[in-house]
């Protein structure tokens, strides 16, 4: 049984012979997505199918694997599209590929309204379908698709698990460390701060010549603007602890913090935004404990030193 095949005409962007990026509505901006297919001679693999690939109703050619960098409704939309395929995501995001349940767990929600919400817009908005079948792979695990090769790099932060991908031929897809003047986001619970720093750095030191991002920024060509955009990216993070920082010139709690926003703008109303707020400051407040920026005046209520 083969998978669906749609025209994708001009919005397949091909890097090499072997590689092209399925351009998603407004360059990727979410909730699209910039989905990328890689032709081996045995095999054909499909990283990332966004809600457009599902939208089309499939990619531009018949899809032997489908691999996930990362458990977000965004980034498997399409994976019940191409049910023949086998699908692929690192170990510590499986649970998320695999049932509603487990993808509702990497982000944090509980048993509440929210967690209904979410569970019915990602079924209905994103076309979410659970892969039992899913399997996982580790850090370096390489992809041997016939005459071409698919490299795995764990990048965790965004999720535990959320990896990007080397292509042979010069290509690497940096999925949601999208190079964006937002910066990263680290705001659910299987984010780590940490994590995120330490990927940014790894993913620095990659050379290509084209870096994919599966949101906003699309296909960068060259290292000179590569390393500018992944700098200015990485940058925020500093930024954001700063203003946190000077927040707690006064005693302030996470509740406080989150409320002053310091990911989001004040008019950007989002049901998870104050849930994305605490968990954002959470990580930058153990910093400073862990720092010696900041001291727990009282139980809960946190200052600058």
């Amino acid at each position: 049984m083969s998978t669906p095949i749609a025209s994708w005409g001009d919005d397949e962007l091909k890097l090499t012979d072997r590689v092209s990026v399925l351009v998603g509505a407004e360059n990727g901006k979410y909730p699209s997505g910039n989905s990328i297919v890689v032709r081996g001679r045995a095999e054909t693999m499909l990283i990332d199918p966004s809600v457009c690939v599902v939208d089309r109703g499939g990619a531009p050619v018949s899809v032997d694997v489908v691999v996930n960098s990362h458990a977000h409704e965004d980034h498997v939309a399409g994976n019940g599209t191409f049910a023949s395929a086998r699908v692929m995501a690192h170990h510590d995001d499986l649970v998320g590929v695999q049932s509603l349940d487990g993808l509702l767990d990497v982000f944090g929600y509980e048993e509440d309204e929210l967690r209904q919400e979410n569970a019915i817009k990602f079924v209905e908005e994103y076309h979410y379908a659970p892969r039992p079948d899913a399997t996982g792979f580790g850090d370096g695990h390489r992809f041997d698709l016939g005459e071409i090769a698919v490299e795995a790099m764990h990048l965790p932060g965004h999720t535990r698990g959320h990896s990007g991908f080397y292509i042979d031929g010069g290509v690497f897809f940096l999925s949601d460390i999208d190079l964006t003047g937002f910066g990263p986001y680290y705001g659910d619970a299987w984010s780590s701060l940490e994590q995120f720093d330490d990927s940014l750095q790894k993913a620095r030191e990659v050379e290509a010549d084209w870096y994919v991002t599966f949101h906003h920024k699309g296909v960068i060509e060259g290292r000179a603007a590569y390393i500018e955009m992944i700098d200015g990216f990485h940058a925020v993070i500093d930024k954001r602890h700063s203003e946190m920082l000077e927040f707690l010139a006064e005693p302030r709690t996470l509740a406080e913090m989150a409320r002053r926003r310091f990911v989001y703008r004040p008019t950007v109303e989002l049901s998870f935004a104050t849930k994305v707020e605490l968990r954002t400051a959470e990580l930058h407040v153990a910093r400073m404990l862990e720092r010696g920026e900041a001291t727990e005046v009282e139980p809960g209520l946190y200052k600058a030193v």
